[in-house]
């Protein structure tokens, strides 16, 4: 009849603009730590259009901030990789809220909702270090390797995993940081951790060292500090690879842009796993299984935009 339209066609035309404005809309991505907040958006996770640092400060101030940066943008999701503990379980009252910080001012911050509030996007949430184990794994260092583990070492200390291709989790999510380690003779001073003076994040975070020895920046090569530093975190990893048994071990973080820190690293899990394992038996064998990023401190936001992305792929 006249002036009736193909129901087909309308259907097909509406479901076309649609798909257009969907390809249209960015994604948007936060690595959330303890000294800043990355934001960015791009079309896809490795093509970053616009980007800003952000200082860690109140919850309020800096979600702000956030979420200032973002309106302008037409966003289709929301990555968010933050810093733990957060709730991750999505039947749990207290899902998105970040839990029992050593950051005391962000404890209960329910920041899933209060972003999801302002913006009005579906958010897909997990911790920073599973984020860039993500990305590690899908564009960095840590590509066809699976299991990939990923170690920051920053203000805190984060450990993420991939295994058969997804991020870790289980009752929650890993918290590697807070692993106990034996304390190399002679260290008597306090640990850094409010809840376990002789973790890995109480021995040697950015934050511990800055407690137990001054501001990292400033401390040079050869001062005591860089070799706890390594014996720590080389017992740490020797005890990863033992219990996860990954196909490559990633270590990044502010702390680790001491270049001088990576190789001293190395050397101190290899005398701590003292040949235990049989594929890291020379000194070329720790260099190519434990090894720097290679989205370098990208790794993180990268990472908020991939699990951005995966919203968008389930849609």
């Amino acid at each position: 009849m006249a002036g009736m339209e193909n129901p087909r066609r309308v259907g097909e035309d509406s479901r076309a603009a649609t798909d257009a404005n969907h390809a249209m809309a960015l994604l948007g991505g936060i690595e959330a730590g303890g000294t800043k907040f990355v934001c960015a958006v791009g079309d896809r996770p490795h093509t970053i259009q616009a980007s800003i640092s952000i200082a860690t400060t109140t919850p309020t101030e800096t979600l702000q901030r956030v979420i200032a940066f973002f309106q302008p943008y037409a966003l289709c999701s929301l990555g968010l990789a933050t810093f733990g503990p957060i709730d991750l379980d999505r039947a749990s009252p207290t899902y998105g809220r970040i839990l029992s910080t050593p950051k005391l001012a962000w404890q209960g911050c329910p920041i899933v909702d209060i972003l999801q509030t302002a913006l009005g996007v579906t958010i897909a949430v997990d911790t920073d270090v599973n984020a860039a184990a993500l990305a590690e794994f899908t564009y960095g260092a840590g590509q066809g390797c699976d299991p990939l583990v990923y170690l920051t070492v920053g203000t805190g200390i984060g450990g993420g995993a991939i295994i058969h291709g997804r991020p870790l989790r289980g009752r929650m999510h890993p918290e590697m940081g807070h692993m106990l380690l034996a304390r190399a003779p002679g260290d008597t001073r306090p640990g850094g951790c409010p809840f376990h003076q002789d973790c890995l994040e109480g021995l040697a975070s950015g934050q511990a060292i800055r407690l137990r020895f001054g501001a990292p920046e400033t401390l040079p090569s050869a001062h005591q500090a860089w070799d706890l530093e390594a014996s720590y975190l080389g017992q740490a990893l020797a005890t990863v690879a033992t219990i996860v048994s990954p196909q490559r071990l990633i270590i990044g973080g502010g702390v680790m842009h001491q270049r001088h820190l990576l190789p001293r690293t190395r050397q101190a899990c290899a005398q701590a796993l003292h040949g235990y394992l049989p594929w890291l038996n020379t000194p070329s064998d720790f260099e190519t299984y434990i090894v720097a990023p290679g989205l370098g401190d990208r790794a993180g936001v990268t990472g908020a935009l991939c699990l951005a992305e995966s919203i968008r792929a389930d849609g």
